[in-house]
């Protein structure tokens, strides 16, 4: 059912602790919710740039919505190549996109009294596993891991600063003493490291003691070479908005996963897409989130269940680095792994006490 009003809501929720995205220093997470109602029902998307993560800012992320939110109106049927359509035709910041279309979805399943879904996706698995985010000292690492393994966590991601390769060094050292191969160990560069200090980084560590490590280069189109200095796979994150013509150049020899970020592909329908691209060239598809609410990893859980038979462990381990949530229910995966159906549900029950309405439309 198409949507008949809608509103654009902003919220504001602080971090546990502050968070640094490339050198951008974050207190909270800010962002907007489109709120869309029809007879019955009322879904959220959520449209939340990440400052030094996402081109756009959230003023500029509020006025292209605010622009956009007329067209609604043209939807007959809010069907998925109807949405895509509307969203093709326009040319809207890849976090607007993605939060509109999620609202979309969201709405017509509301409307059905089913969970989302998609064309051509595999039936949704019961459970995705998801992997837990490390950070610190090594012993912090070690201790956090550590936690988390006896929670029943069996993936974990560690961020490799530039500055700081000895101490991630040694913080991969431990853990693969610690947990052998009884754990999957991922590392995430944000392509802050030059080749050579990557080729040292990477013949330092213990063979097998990692997967991948994502973005190692600060010039992507390297990874061949560092694969080939190293034997060691890499993932692309950033790589995929910023240059998606270096995945088909790169193939998939180097790598092990692509990293997919709905909010900045620009996209749930695109993301898909590109999870089954990685499918067939033999990568796992790794659904992450960008610091968002409960609102939006909800439904990137469904994403995953619905991307693979089996699916990768998932990068929404987020929310526990928010002091509060959205929702009612925050996401969770409480052993290591998250319910993706009840996750979707839970993420439309939106605590009114945390979002304020800054304008409404009648479609």
């Amino acid at each position: 059912m198409k949507p008949l009003h809608a509103d654009i809501c902003r919220y504001e929720v602080p971090f546990t602790a502050p968070v640094t995205v490339r050198s951008v220093l974050l207190a909270s997470r800010e962002g907007l919710l489109l709120r869309l109602k029809c007879e019955g029902a009322t879904a959220f998307g959520e449209i939340a740039p990440l400052p030094g993560l996402h081109a756009e800012s959230l003023d500029e992320a509020t006025s292209a919505l605010a622009a956009f939110i007329p067209e609604l109106s043209r939807l007959n049927l809010n069907s998925s190549d109807e949405r895509r359509r509307l969203l093709d035709e326009a040319t809207l910041p890849p976090s607007v996109a993605t939060g509109i279309e999620m609202a979309l979805v969201n709405l017509a399943a509301l409307t059905t009294g089913s969970l989302p879904s998609f064309p051509g996706a595999f039936p949704p698995a019961s459970k995705i596993p998801v992997n837990a985010l490390l950070a610190g000292k090594p012993e912090a690492v070690l201790e956090r891991a550590a936690k988390r393994y006896a929670e029943g966590f069996l993936a974990f991601k560690l961020k490799v600063r530039k500055g700081q390769l000895d101490e991630a060094i040694a913080s991969i050292r431990a853990f693969h003493e610690a947990f052998g191969d009884k754990a999957e160990l991922r590392l995430d560069a944000n392509q802050s490291l030059d080749f050579d200090e990557a080729v040292r980084f990477g013949k330092a560590l213990p063979p097998g003691s990692i997967s991948y490590i994502e973005e190692p280069l600060t010039d992507t189109a390297l990874i061949p070479e560092f694969h080939a200095a190293t034997g060691l796979p890499s993932a692309l994150d950033e790589s995929l908005w910023q240059r998606p013509a270096l995945l088909d150049e790169i193939g998939p020899t180097p790598l092990g996963a692509l990293v997919i970020k709905p909010n900045c592909i620009g996209g749930i329908q695109r993301s898909l897409d590109l999870a089954a691209k990685a499918r067939r060239m033999g990568l796992q598809a790794v659904f992450s989130s960008a610091f968002e609410s409960s609102v939006s990893l909800g439904l990137y859980a469904l994403l995953a269940a619905v991307s693979s038979p089996t699916p990768a462990a998932s990068g929404l381990d987020t929310a526990s680095f928010l002091a509060d949530d959205l929702t009612d229910k925050p996401f969770a995966a409480p052993d290591g792994r998250a319910d993706p159906a009840a996750a979707w549900r839970d993420s439309q029950r939106v605590k009114p006490g945390m979002i304020e309405t800054i304008a409404s439309w009648r479609l």
